[in-house]
């Protein structure tokens, strides 16, 4: 017997073909977005951060059906400290923070899930169009990108504020306007790599159009990076959203976001901290979990990070 074939028979072992268990055969078939889930599942941080919005977006719409008076004042109840009848205290016109602070988170996720949804479908269609096409057009689409962000999008937000007034559907336009040019880089860079694919290009034989293309096979196939971009985008539209209530371009009295309830309480803030101290608290709370929840759908949807 040759060598190899000694050592092959040291190595295996024949088995019948009825002795393979069925799961032992081969692994299950799993697909992208059902192993995107499980990878995130292992992610203990971000599950508890899924969790922690979960709670926030429920707490936001069932407190505020519970306790809905937020704006009717009680002066004989003012300043109180927070305690079992007002677990957040109350502010200066004796409303209850509490329920203040649902409300108020109402309008700063409504607002943040709106201009980041609007901030999406800009960047995504002006990046696609602009990576696909390549040339000419790219280099003048790109040229515009770059000359909007020499400017400083706190500006021209704040400018956009000035000019519409304040109000939630200003604040989600001036946000959406502004906050595009990285979805759309993103999405330009992803169409770069993809086009040259062997799968676009048997998409092009088989006399698929430019808009079929772009949209059927080039967008699907980066939603991964799209998906982590957005959840990134929603806490920076929600810190925004409070630094314009807070300088008063905001949501106007009597509604109330966080960025108001911070902005109210600051005047008080040696005698009462705790109001400002709650609304900051929901603020970098719900910040924190949007942003580790972005780190581990990165993790998660990359294929390089893969085990």
């Amino acid at each position: 017997m040759p060598e190899y074939e000694r050592v092959n028979a040291d190595m295996f072992e024949r088995i019948d073909a009825a002795e393979i268990l069925p799961d032992e055969a081969a692994r299950p078939n799993v697909t992208y977005w059902q192993d995107t889930w499980r990878r995130l599942k292992g992610n203990k941080p971000a599950v508890a951060s899924l969790g922690a919005i979960t709670l926030i977006v429920a707490c936001t719409v069932f407190i505020p059906m519970i306790k809905p008076d937020y704006y009717t004042n009680h002066f004989e109840i003012s300043n109180r400290w927070p305690g079992a009848a007002y677990w957040f205290g109350t502010d200066n016109f004796g409303r209850d923070i509490f329920t203040r602070i649902w409300f108020g988170a109402r309008y700063s996720l409504i607002i943040a899930f709106a201009a980041s949804f609007l901030n999406l479908v800009i960047g995504i269609v002006y990046g696609g169009v602009s990576g696909f096409a390549g040339g000419k057009t790219d280099l003048l689409m790109m040229r515009i990108v770059d000359v909007i962000y020499s400017i400083p999008r706190t500006i021209y937000v704040i400018l956009f504020m000035v000019f519409l007034g304040p109000g939630l559907h200003s604040i989600i336009f001036a946000l959406a306007v502004a906050y595009w040019l990285p979805m759309a880089r993103l999405v330009r860079g992803e169409m770069l790599q993809l086009k040259e694919q062997e799968f676009i290009l048997a998409a092009r034989v088989l006399g698929a159009s430019s808009v079929r293309i772009l949209f059927r096979h080039l967008i699907p196939n980066c939603m991964g990076q799209i998906i982590v971009m957005m959840t990134l985008s929603i806490p920076d539209a929600i810190f925004t959203e409070a630094f314009l209530s807070f300088i008063g371009l905001g949501i106007p009295v009597p509604r109330a976001s966080w960025g108001t309830l911070a902005s109210e309480s600051i005047q008080y803030m040696r005698v009462a901290p705790y109001q400002l101290l709650f609304p900051s608290l929901a603020i970098c709370l719900t910040m924190l979990a949007f942003n580790v929840l972005g780190d581990g759908l990165r993790d998660a949807l990359d294929p390089k990070m893969r085990d």
